[in-house]
C-alpha cells in the first residue's frame, strides 16, 4: 500500500498533459513542449517524470520511472530512519532520597533530556510515607530546578494514587549550549550586578526558592523544609 502511495504521487508519460515542461538535469534546465520532451525520453530509453507539478511550467525528468521510484523509497526510509523516536524515561524517587542518590539520578536525567527523550519522575510513597507527600513535592520541584537548562516542565506536581508525578520535556539544542563567548558575558554581567547589590540598599526578600519554586503552590511548611535541607 505505501509502494502504491509513492507511485500515485508522481504522474509520468501521457500522464502528463500540460503544455510545456520544464527539464532539469546535472546541466539545468529547459523549458521545452511537452511532446518534444516525450520525444527526448524515448530516444534516450527513459521516461518523462512529473517531480514539481505546481511549478510554472511543471517540472519533470528524463529518467527510468522504476529507478525513479526506487530512489524516492530509499530516501523516505533514510528520512524515516533519521527521526529520533522521543521515549520518555522514568525516574523513580523516595520521599526520603539521600543526596548521593540524587545526584545520581539528577545526571541520568539530564543525559535523557539531553538525547531528546522526555523524562516521568515520581515519589513512591509506600505505606504510611504519604504523610510526606508534601516532602515528596518540594524533591520534584528542585528536580525540575536542577534541570532548568536542558529541560522544560510539561505537568506540574501532581499526586496520582501512592505517586507523585512530575513531567518534563526537553529544550531545543540550541537553548541549552552556549558559545563560551556568551558565556564569559553573561559571568561579566553577573559580576557586575552582584556589585551593583553590594553598592545598593537591601531589598526585600524574594520568593523563596526561586525559579518554579517561586511560582508553585505548595505549603509554608514544605518551602521551610527546602529551606532547611531537612
Amino acid at each position: 500500500m505505501k509502494n502504491d502511495n509513492i507511485k500515485n504521487q508522481y504522474r509520468v508519460n501521457e500522464q502528463i498533459r500540460v503544455r510545456e515542461v520544464r527539464i532539469v538535469s546535472e546541466g539545468g534546465s529547459t523549458v521545452m513542449p511537452t511532446r518534444q520532451a516525450m520525444d527526448m525520453a524515448r530516444g534516450q530509453g527513459v521516461d518523462l517524470v512529473e517531480i514539481s507539478p505546481n511549478a510554472n511550467p511543471p517540472v519533470c525528468r528524463l529518467i527510468d520511472y522504476s529507478k525513479f521510484l526506487y530512489q524516492q523509497k530509499r530516501r523516505a526510509k533514510e528520512l524515516k530512519a533519521k527521526q529520533a523516536k522521543v521515549e520518555v524515561k522514568e525516574i523513580r524517587f523516595g520521599p526520603q532520597t539521600d543526596e548521593h542518590d540524587y545526584q545520581f539520578k539528577l545526571k541520568h536525567a539530564k543525559e535523557f533530556l539531553e538525547d531528546g527523550n522526555k523524562v516521568r519522575a515520581y515519589v513512591f510513597f509506600r505505606g504510611r510515607s504519604i504523610l510526606f507527600k508534601e516532602q515528596g513535592e518540594v524533591l520534584l520541584l528542585r528536580f525540575a530546578n536542577d534541570l532548568e537548562e536542558v529541560g522544560k516542565v510539561e505537568h506540574m506536581p501532581s499526586l496520582e494514587g501512592k505517586k507523585m508525578f512530575i513531567y518534563l520535556a526537553p529544550k531545543k539544542s540550541g537553548s541549552v549550549k552556549k558559545s563560551q563567548q556568551a558565556m564569559d558575558r553573561e559571568r561579566k554581567a553577573a559580576a557586575a550586578k552582584d556589585a551593583e547589590a553590594v553598592e545598593a540598599p537591601a531589598e526585600a526578600e524574594p520568593p523563596a526558592g526561586g525559579g518554579l519554586l517561586a511560582n508553585a503552590k505548595i505549603s509554608q511548611e514544605a518551602l521551610k523544609k527546602l529551606k532547611g535541607g531537612e
